[in-house]
């Protein structure tokens, strides 16, 4: 049988769900199903890093991540993987900016380490995420933002959590396309992630 992790950074979206299919209906461990997909996302962060891989492949990868979280996700709940959460991250792609895939990918990633995610979605306002952070009380903000247009909004954003007196409460991630040391600077974070693995070990190391 081919390469269940192959398959996924061929984005081979038929077979992968097939294969996922059989792996469950053998009663594979998930958390083991978890690493394999794990490892395949990382082939294809690597894909994309050597510009063998543009974002419509990204795009599409994201896709067939969701799928196989939602044929995963009622497994993982039977082991207990996820019955003890963590921690709390709230998460979302900022004013300004529509680009989900990277935040979905790391949603899912944060989810499958066992934390608590709150994702307010794509274009969120300053305020949203401060009243979202009184509400939900997060050790962790994401911020993710593909467009630079969204560097601006990140500033923002913090500023506006520090004006709300939350900023020593909290530890701040950005992520996205073209965001490096400088723009966590420039935008007062602690500091960023360049892939989903990344943000998890970020997220791990703080909480």
């Amino acid at each position: 049988m081919s390469n269940f992790i192959d398959e996924i950074v061929e984005l081979n979206e038929n077979k992968v769900i097939e294969m996922l299919k059989f792996k469950l209906d053998n009663n594979e461990d998930p958390l083991a199903i978890m690493e394999e997909i794990k490892e395949a996302m990382k082939g294809i962060g690597e894909r994309f890093e050597k510009k063998e891989y543009f974002l419509p492949d990204l795009i599409m990868s994201g896709e067939i991540l969701r799928q196989l979280f939602e044929m995963l996700s009622p497994k993982l709940k039977e082991t207990g993987a996820s019955e003890k959460k963590k921690g709390k991250v709230l998460l979302g792609t900022v004013a300004g900016d529509i680009h989900d895939i990277g935040k979905d990918v790391v949603k899912f990633m944060l989810d499958a380490n066992g934390f608590d995610v709150l994702d307010l979605g794509v274009d969120v306002s300053a305020d949203k995420f401060v009243d979202s952070m009184k509400d939900y009380k997060p050790q962790v903000l994401a911020l993710s933002g593909f467009l630079t247009l969204a560097f601006d909004s990140m500033k923002e954003i913090i500023q506006k959590i520090k004006d709300a007196g939350l900023r020593k409460s909290i530890k701040i991630m950005i992520g996205g396309g073209t965001v490096d040391e400088r723009i966590v600077e420039y935008v007062g974070a602690d500091a960023y992630g360049e892939s989903a693995v990344d943000a998890v070990n970020l997220v791990k190391e703080w909480v």
